[in-house]
């Protein structure tokens, strides 16, 4: 279904862990040459010879900070010497602290703004000279807050929903190019970050993080987690050369929790 992805190259941002490291498998398991990044050289190193023992695709890596204008120019610079171009990027970054406004600091709001929405934007301006030549696909990794805001999270809340804005606007503006552009927004998936929020949870509410873990299943029409592959399947698609009609969208994938329209 996905082998249109060989010759392929996909940019893939925080990809050494989580939603990031599981596109970044399945991409390389389906043809596509691969850069993956964060800011842990080290786990990168052992991700890329996983990833490279069991895959199609060739995989490399490079550190990058995201919220340096610097590192992200020379990570793109490094992925087309390695591959020649860039056909794919997958926007993605950890998420900001987690906290009310009034705990909020003039930095925490500048931090979360380099994080989660000016990386997005610095990474698309540096690939889209290359993307414009052949066309391309961009997926920016939101979270189901773009759909219903989620309490405790303002940092992630505000950000990310601009990336929505962002989305639809490059939708428009790269349409000529045959550039599709689309955001994908997860829930509950079972990856490090939510066990975090779900430890921070407990903690607050003096419950065990099995507690809130179960609390959380009862709000989810499936009954569960999902599984960071799952994920990765539709972040797939929308990268793959089915998807040639799709742009400018927001997709939820959350086993039906989000009750919003």
């Amino acid at each position: 279904m996905y082998s249109n992805f060989q010759g392929k190259t996909a940019l893939v941002i925080a990809s050494s862990q989580g939603l990031g490291k599981a596109i970044a498998e399945q991409l390389a398991s389906l043809g596509a040459n691969v850069m993956i990044s964060s800011r842990d050289e080290e786990k990168l190193s052992r991700v890329k010879t996983d990833l490279t023992e069991v895959n199609k695709g060739i995989v490399e890596y490079k550190a990058c900070n995201v919220t340096k204008k610097e590192e992200i120019q020379q990570l793109v610079k490094a992925t087309v010497e390695k591959f020649g171009t860039i056909d794919l990027l997958v926007n993605n970054a950890g998420g900001p602290p987690a906290g009310t406004f009034e705990e909020m600091s003039d930095d925490d709001w500048q931090y979360a703004f380099e994080l989660n929405l000016l990386s997005y934007i610095r990474f698309i301006r540096e690939t889209l000279p290359y993307m414009k030549k052949n066309g391309g696909k961009i997926v920016n990794i939101a979270s189901s807050s773009v759909k219903e805001p989620i309490p405790g999270l303002i940092l992630s809340n505000t950000f990310r929903t601009g990336m929505i804005g962002l989305t639809k606007t490059l939708a428009s503006e790269l349409a000529q190019y045959e550039i599709l552009i689309n955001t994908v927004a997860p829930g509950r998936i079972a990856t490090d970050r939510v066990a975090s929020l779900d430890e921070i949870a407990a903690n607050k509410q003096g419950k065990t993080k099995e507690e809130i873990e179960d609390m959380m299943n009862k709000t989810i029409p499936l009954g569960r987690y999902g599984k960071p592959e799952e994920f990765a399947t539709y972040v797939c698609f929308l990268l793959s050369d089915m998807n040639t009609y799709m742009t400018g969208q927001t997709f939820l994938v959350d086993g039906g929790m989000v009750k919003s329209i």
